[in-house]
């Protein structure tokens, strides 16, 4: 029996900053993979493969996306496109991959490959693909084993045509016709990265609007913007039926039938909590699996965290991995601010999306007085030069103390934009600040300063938003 200060189990991005958090608190620190490769669903299956396939996908049909071409010119599908996406995938995976076990190396965490299930609150049992068991104890524990995609059991998933964002990732050849159940972050990057490659793409779903928790103004020019590249949307369409015959996937809603070569079925994802014994412990949960915490990560036994996809919304890398380390600083006891009042969330789809804050939806619901300031991207030079005539940048601001309640950006470069907007909220900054500041010239985040003296005016004039 082998004891530690801090089990962490999962190596994806919440499990290994955890584990290296409370490496450099001192702690002896291992981590339990059940995986035969490290990293999780964010370096194997999920984050970086797909963002590596919408890189490929981006920079072969710039020119057709920033309308260089002329605004009814589709890329024609070339599998070459595909085979030089899963070469960058693969050569990502592999140095990032190196660098995580370098740093798990660097920081003398051990890392455990095998299943685990808890014994008792401070007790594994890890069994390895030998069969092998052996028995781990640790004062805390650190759950981050992430979540897989839903997978219906009415729904022929086949890997080849009807498929999950994982399976797809894996395609050989490059579909005609693809049809993406679900109107998702995982849907819209995909639909937007197969129709970047000049497949078909029809996006079904059974909400009004894509991305509901967007700002409206933010999701419709999303929309427009798919809608150019030629995506198809039939909403409002509640499924009856999917069946595959031979090459061909068959999707039934109320009124029709799609056909298409291949089928993404992205509605939803679900924790990974099968055979770790949560139900031993009484572990507390949602309805759905989703374990429940409370500020600090802990669940309702205090020496064990949870963190990342496991604990549901908003399922990000970026935020599973401060989840991981505020979890593992509580974890050892440190004395210090460890979270950041506004986490930058972002959907990788083309054009990118990102935002920080409040929505305008929220601050009406919650009778919050406020205006409103757009910079567009062609309104900058650097937009004018790049061709993103689309993208935009708003502010929403509290008019009486002028401090900034949220940001919302649709654009190119959108999730690196929107760190910017993060650190003046962080700081209790204003538009005063962003106003003040002098910004390189021509970038895109001149539309800051854009907006900010949007806002300025408005405050002045009274205009608020409605």
């Amino acid at each position: 029996m082998s004891h530690y200060d801090i089990l962490v189990i999962g190596s994806g991005p919440a499990g290994h900053r955890a584990a290296i958090q409370a490496a450099k608190r001192g702690k002896k620190v291992a981590i339990i993979e059940r995986k035969p490769r490290i990293g999780g669903a964010g370096l194997q299956t999920g984050t970086i493969p797909s963002k590596a396939l919408r890189e490929v996908a981006y920079a072969a049909t710039f020119g057709v996306m920033h309308g260089m071409r002329g605004e009814t010119v589709k890329p024609s599908v070339k599998d070459d496109f595909l085979a030089e996406s899963v070469f960058k995938k693969n050569t990502v995976i592999d140095i990032q991959e190196s660098v995580f076990l370098d740093q798990l190396k660097r920081n003398n965490v051990a890392l455990i490959f095998g299943e685990a299930m808890f014994l008792d609150q401070n007790t594994l049992q890890v069994k390895s693909k030998l069969d092998e068991n052996q028995t781990l104890t640790a004062e805390k524990m650190i759950v981050a084993t992430g979540s897989r995609p839903r997978r219906p059991k009415d729904v022929p998933f086949d890997k080849h045509r009807v498929l999950d964002s994982t399976s797809i990732l894996n395609m050989k050849t490059l579909p005609k016709k693809l049809t993406v159940v679900g109107g998702g972050v995982i849907a819209c990057e995909f639909a937007t990265i197969y129709a970047a490659l000049g497949v078909d793409v029809c996006i079904v779903d059974s909400h009004p609007k894509i991305l509901g928790f967007l700002c409206e103004d933010i999701a419709a020019t999303l929309q427009q913007n798919m809608k150019r590249m030629g995506i198809a949307f039939k909403m409002n369409q509640n499924i009856q039926s999917i069946t595959c015959d031979g090459e061909r996937v068959t999707l039934t809603v109320e009124q029709e039938s799609i056909e298409s070569d291949a089928l993404l079925y992205a509605l939803g994802r679900v924790p990974n909590v099968n055979g770790l014994g949560f139900e031993t412990l009484g572990i507390d949960s949602y309805p759905r699996g989703w374990v429940k915490t409370n500020e600090n990560f802990q669940t309702n036994i205090s020496n064990i965290y949870a963190v990342g996809d496991l604990i549901g919304s908003p399922s990000l890398a970026a935020t599973g991995i401060e989840q991981g380390r505020i979890a593992a600083l509580h974890a050892c006891n440190a004395n210090e601010a460890i979270i950041s009042s506004c986490l930058p969330m972002a959907v990788y789809t083309i054009p990118e999306v990102a935002w920080v804050g409040k929505t305008s939806q929220e601050l009406k619901e919650q009778n919050i007085s406020f205006v409103e300031g757009v910079g567009r991207y062609k309104e900058t030079a650097r937009g004018q030069i790049i061709g993103d005539a689309n993208g935009l940048l708003k502010l929403l601001v509290d008019p009486n103390t002028r401090v900034i309640l949220g940001v919302h950006i649709v654009g190119e470069s959108a999730s690196e934009l929107i760190h910017i907007g993060q650190m003046i909220m962080n700081l209790n900054g204003t538009v005063n600040h962003l106003i003040q500041n002098v910004f390189n010239y021509p970038t895109l985040a001149e539309c800051y300063k854009i907006a900010a003296l949007d806002c300025s005016s408005k405050i002045k004039l009274g205009l608020l938003s409605k």
